[in-house]
This record gives C-alpha cells, sequence and structure tokens, in this order.
C-alpha cells in the first residue's frame, strides 16, 4: 500500500518538512493516523486566506483511503486485462510522445513528489495518473494544495494523460460498466461529485467484485479512524458551515444522509411510552436561573431547596411537565483555578470541567436536590439532567481514583491544544 504523496511545493509552502509526510517510506500515514492527519490540515489552514476553504482531517483521511484503494484498482485491472498494465501502457506513451517526453515528465513527477522518487517508469505512470484524477476530484478541492500537478506543466502532463486515455480506449473495458482504467477510477467522484464520504460509499457499494477481501481489509482497518475524525468534523459543519466548498453542488446542496436500515436498529434505552409523548421540557441553567429567582423575588435564593413553591406552580400552569437543570455536577477546582491565572479573578469553573457528578455543594448538595424532587413530583413535574463521562476536570476524582477510564496521549489531541 501506498500513501497519498504530497508534493514538494506543499511539503515547503505548509512547512511540512517535520511531519510524518515526508518519511519516503510512510504507508497510510494520514488515514491510519489521526494526530498526523489533524497535524497537516492544521498547516494548511494557517497559511490559508479567511476566504479560502479549510482542510479537514477527516477528507485528507478520506482522499488518502482513496487513492490507496485506486492503486488496488490498477492492480486488479492489470489481472482481468493484462494490456492495461502499466509496463505496458507506459510503452505505449512512450510510442506516442515519444521517449524524451515521456521520460521528461516521469522524472518531474519524481521531482515533485518526493515519495516516488526511486520507483520504475511504470510506477511513476500510476502515481502520475492517481495524482491526476485527485486533482480533478472536486470533493478534493480544499485539498489539492497538497498534491497539485501544476509543475509538471498542464501541456506536457495532459499529453501524457491522453496517450493512455487513447491506449486504454482500445482495450476490453473492466468492471460491471466495462470501463477504461481512467474512466474507472473517475467514477466516484462523477457518482459523488461534493463528498468524498460519498464516494468511499460508492467504492464500497460498487468495486466490491472486482476488489474483494483487500477492499474489505483496507476499510476495516481504516473506517474506524475515518468514524473518529468524522465526527469532529461534522462538529465543525455544524457550528461553521463546514470546510467544503460544495463544489458544482452549491451551498446548501451537498450529500444527503442516508438513513436506509434504521428502522431495523435495536433500541438501547426504554419507551417511556406512557409520559414522553406528552412530555413538554423547559431547560434552566441552574445558577443563572437562581439568580433570576433572587431578583424576582427579592431574597436570597442559592440552592434548589431554596426554589419558592411559587415558582414551580407558576410552571406547573405553564403547562411545564419536565424541568431540565443545566450546570448541577461538582465542579473542578483546577479550572477555575486556571481561569483566575488566565486573568479573570472572578471566574467560575467551567460546567463542563468537573469534580465528580454529584449535585454541586453550593446548590445544597444531594438533600437541596431530594428537596426540590419531591414538590416538583407534587405539581407533576419531571427532573432532568445531562451528563458527557469524559468531560472531567484534571484533578477530578475520577481522573485520580480510576485514569483506566480514560485514553492518555503523549502529545495534544488537536494541534492548537498545548499542555504546560
Amino acid at each position: 500500500m501506498r500513501a497519498l504523496p504530497i508534493s514538494r511545493t506543499a511539503r515547503h509552502r505548509f512547512e511540512l518538512h517535520d511531519t510524518a509526510v515526508t518519511a519516503p517510506k510512510a504507508t497510510s500515514r494520514l488515514a491510519a493516523d489521526v494526530a498526523e492527519a489533524r497535524r497537516v490540515a492544521a498547516a494548511v489552514n494557517a497559511k490559508r486566506r479567511p476566504d479560502e476553504p479549510s482542510a479537514q482531517a477527516g477528507e485528507l483521511a478520506a482522499l488518502e483511503l482513496l487513492h490507496e484503494i485506486f492503486h488496488l484498482v490498477v492492480e486488479r485491472a492489470a489481472e482481468r486485462v493484462p494490456e492495461s498494465a502499466m509496463d505496458r501502457t507506459a510503452d505505449a506513451v512512450v510510442a506516442t510522445v515519444g521517449a524524451t517526453a515521456a521520460r521528461g515528465l516521469l522524472d518531474d513527477v519524481a521531482a515533485e513528489f518526493p515519495d516516488v522518487d526511486a520507483r520504475p517508469p511504470a510506477e511513476r505512470l500510476e502515481e502520475l495518473l492517481l495524482v491526476r484524477v485527485a486533482n480533478e476530484n472536486p470533493a478534493a478541492r480544499p485539498l489539492r494544495d497538497l498534491i497539485d500537478d501544476t509543475p509538471l506543466e498542464p501541456p506536457r502532463r495532459d499529453a501524457v494523460v491522453g496517450a493512455v486515455e487513447a491506449y486504454e480506449a482500445g482495450l476490453p473495458g473492466i468492471g460491471r460498466d466495462r470501463l477504461t482504467l481512467l474512466e474507472l477510477l473517475r467514477a466516484p467522484a462523477r457518482a459523488h461529485p461534493t463528498s468524498l464520504a460519498g464516494q468511499l460509499r460508492y467504492v464500497r457499494e460498487q468495486w466490491r467484485d472486482l476488489l474483494g477481501d483487500e477492499l474489505d481489509q483496507l476499510l476495516d482497518r481504516m473506517l474506524l479512524t475515518l468514524d473518529v475524525i468524522g465526527e469532529e468534523d461534522r462538529a465543525l459543519h455544524l457550528r461553521f458551515g463546514g470546510g467544503g466548498d460544495g463544489g458544482a453542488a452549491g451551498p446548501g446542496r451537498g450529500e444527503a444522509p442516508d438513513l436506509r436500515g434504521l428502522d431495523a436498529e435495536p433500541e438501547r434505552f426504554s419507551s417511556d411510552s406512557a409520559w414522553m409523548p406528552r412530555l413538554v421540557l423547559i431547560a434552566k441553567s441552574t445558577h443563572v436561573w437562581l439568580d433570576q429567582l433572587s431578583r424576582r423575588y427579592r431574597r436570597d435564593i442559592r440552592t434548589l431547596d431554596a426554589i419558592p413553591d411559587e415558582e414551580l406552580d407558576r410552571l406547573a400552569r405553564w403547562g411545564i411537565t419536565g424541568l431540565w437543570l443545566i450546570g448541577l455536577w461538582e465542579r473542578s477546582r483546577a479550572s477555575q483555578r486556571i481561569k483566575v491565572w488566565r486573568g479573570n479573578p472572578e471566574a467560575a469553573a467551567s460546567a463542563y470541567s468537573l469534580d465528580d457528578y454529584v449535585i454541586a455543594v453550593d446548590l445544597g448538595g444531594e438533600e437541596a436536590w431530594a428537596n426540590l424532587r419531591q414538590r416538583a413530583w407534587q405539581r407533576g413535574l419531571r427532573l432532568a439532567s445531562d451528563m458527557v463521562p469524559n468531560h472531567m476536570g484534571i484533578d477530578s476524582r475520577w481522573v485520580i481514583e480510576h485514569p483506566d477510564w480514560f485514553l492518555s496521549l503523549p502529545e495534544p489531541p488537536y494541534p492548537g491544544y498545548t499542555f504546560e
């Protein structure tokens, strides 16, 4: 397997010389190494103008996975149609454009893409074709600077690619649609021009007969990593509108999610059908709400058991049947201290940096919670809260007593993070 070749121009522009992408023997480095994919994406985005599309680690990993799969397609095509093998294709190119022109271009490929500099001419030609396919891919536009083949001089490059296309046109077709090799490699992007993830789905659905067990091995080894990065990228899409430019589809016309088969997914929670459909839930940031109540009732209301019955009666009159309290848990002291060190002497600890999942002492603790629960229940109000188990402070009881519950990394999980 061979990794996505990063151009010499890109390595210089984005200062990638100290990353694993410069290792000549590196394989599947971006699709299997989450930290490396993030480092490369961060390096690219640091040099981009604000109006340029941002590079996302998940898309970078997906593009490399497609690149590896395309290498496998070239091998399978040669088995089915021996004339399509790269050594024979290279001979045909020499016969069309001449030995000097062909050799000069392939030498330039090795110079611009250092990962292929030690490979024979046939393998350089294969890499040239796969890089060209990647450059043509609309969904890869935010990543194109990494693989840009413009330094190969487009007229010479296009002449060689055209010679390959002319040669392949006279060969038997490959795959279920009997396409030439280059057209087969272009098929995923034509089916899903705005989504690299959609292209991977296309490969999985359409090329299983062609690629067999080796495709499963590639996907099994890397899809977990892509899923992890994909979740992070989805958060960016929700917050900022995403990193891609939407390609030819335009704004708001990207890939629709495929929800087929979800009806068969087993439920992992109780249906609560006796009350959930009729639940009317109101959310309150607990400390903010207590401050508002103090102002409204003109007395100090700082704990849960001090919430007036009149306020609960008011919620019930409004038709509210559920009260979701946010920020109930005991917070990390380290979080508050770090905020003070950073210049905010009146800062409170973050509600997402916890000491323990117990009701906070300053809210009255568990007894105050039990008092509120009883009074709320008498009025038909259910109480709810939320938890995210990994939102713990560095000094939390869980971290200290159960370090095995957490994943530890020797380096920051994101390039912009620093540990001091």
